[in-house]
């Protein structure tokens, strides 16, 4: 009878034993009242951080959009004064040729 005692590895059952006294202590802890608190003030903090973050990426949205536009602005302007110089380029050459 006393055989089987030297069998068992203590170590390994204290260790057991202590993980489902720490695991059952656990549970109560963390459905407290006071647990239930932090995790709520953990969650609006959290809430918080989202609307901060989402406002600052909707700002840079707005940003980059004035600035896609401003160039695109350019682009157009600088379009047309090519345009411009092209016809005004070919009109002296008419008048060039036209005097010849």
């Amino acid at each position: 009878m006393f055989k089987c005692l030297n069998c068992i590895d203590w170590k390994k059952t204290a260790i057991f034993a202590g993980g489902v006294l720490f695991g059952t202590a656990g549970v109560k802890v963390l459905g407290s009242s006071d647990a239930k608190k932090f995790y709520v003030n953990c969650l609006a903090a959290g809430l918080r951080a989202k609307e901060c973050v989402m406002t600052t990426a909707t700002n840079i949205q707005e940003n980059a959009e004035d600035i896609l536009a401003e160039a695109e602005e350019i682009n157009r302007q600088r379009n047309g004064e090519e345009e411009f110089a092209d016809e005004s380029q070919e009109s002296a050459e008419a008048e060039t040729a036209a005097e010849a």
